[in-house]
């Protein structure tokens, strides 16, 4: 893929710490359009600024929107690397199928993240659980209101250099278990990641924080009794000393910090289960004293520990609402292969260059 690369006169001045996350932008952006007919054409990296958007535009009023996240390290070498970003590309790919939009080849994705992140290579922070958040994502931009899909779209790439996604950082979080709303159904768009997805989210989180909690556990929209993800998060649980995750069936999020846990956890030798567990049953298991430990697993968080779980007005507390063992291990070798600290033996990292 040919890609232009459009300079600009006044660098940035870039920010030395308190990245939070999402709150600086770097110099430039990446930017590819798709024309029915023609396919994808006319990649450039320009100036991060804002776009124009017509009143009437596609993606503002039938939501054909997906994204990706990401991530770029910075190791101790001062090498750039990215984390099995082949894995976002087929992902988005997938997405893309379901919402009716053209779908880049992976190879161009990969290419359009390794060229922008290259030339923003200095913006890639080098301070501890600090990385580079790589946010690629595509919409509608013919004008229309006609319902169908469009005939042209955007495919875009933005970077922000950030910390920890939750204030706690790797300390447990609270979560509430959402028995109210849904989050998705079979047959829906749960698998995709699409903005409807998180705006249709967004009043069981608003309800949660109100509530003392940082995140929502769903339910399955069904049965309304099978764990399913957290928020921004894949979940799973230690109970006996075996692994529970959701399956990829349709509703659930297909994650690359999820797949990556997986393979880590079967190496080292743990059953993982990845069945429909009934939060009943959860709530049994820790009355009992078998559920050891819980943890989100994301790009932006990477390992989140769960510190306390309320379904329906009862809390329970998990390994004493400390970090446990396994979830401090876990976090320590992925952010150690991500980072460069330790050997990739899995072939996940693709140095920058």
């Amino acid at each position: 893929m040919d890609i232009k690369f459009v300079e600009r006169e006044v660098l940035k001045e870039k920010p030395k710490s308190n990245f939070g996350f999402g709150k600086y932008y770097t110099d430039y952006m990446f930017m590819l359009d798709y024309t029915e007919g023609k396919g994808f054409h006319d990649g450039r990296i320009v100036p991060f600024g804002d776009i124009t958007i017509n009143p009437s535009m596609m993606v503002l009023h039938y939501a054909q929107e997906t994204f990706e996240g990401l991530k770029a390290y910075r190791t101790k070498d001062n090498e750039i690397l990215l984390f099995r970003p082949e894995m976002n590309a087929k992902r988005m790919m997938k997405s893309n199928k379901r919402m009716c939009m053209p779908q880049i080849p992976v190879e161009d994705f990969v290419q359009a993240v390794n060229d922008l992140v290259n030339i923003e290579r200095d913006w890639v922070p080098s301070e501890e659980d600090t990385s580079l958040y790589i946010r690629p994502f595509m919409y509608a931009d013919e004008f229309g209101v006609g319902v169908r899909p469009s005939k042209t779209y955007k495919f875009m790439i933005i970077l922000s250099p950030v910390g920890n996604y939750y204030p706690e950082g790797v300390n447990p979080v609270k979560i509430y278990v959402e028995d109210e709303y849904v989050r998705a159904t079979e047959g829906g768009t749960g698998f995709a990641k699409c903005g409807g997805n998180y705006a249709g989210s967004l009043a069981a989180q608003v309800k949660a924080e109100k509530l003392g909690y940082t995140q929502v556990l769903w339910l399955d929209g069904t049965h309304r009794k099978y764990i399913e993800e957290v928020g921004t998060m894949n979940v799973m649980f230690l109970i006996d000393n075996e692994i529970y995750t959701a399956p990829i069936d349709g509703t659930v999020l297909p994650g690359v910090t999820r797949d990556s846990i997986i393979h880590i956890l079967k190496d080292w030798g743990y059953k993982v289960n990845e069945v429909h567990l009934d939060i009943n049953e959860l709530m049994k298991a820790a009355k009992e004293g078998r559920l050891q430990e819980g943890f989100g697993t994301g790009t932006a968080a990477v390992i989140s520990p769960i510190g306390e779980l309320n379904y329906k007005g009862e809390i329970i507390t998990l390994n004493d609402f400390k970090t446990g063992e396994l979830t401090q291990k876990l976090y320590d070798t992925l952010t150690g292969i991500q980072w460069g600290k330790i050997e990739d033996k899995y072939n996940w990292t693709h140095v920058v260059k």
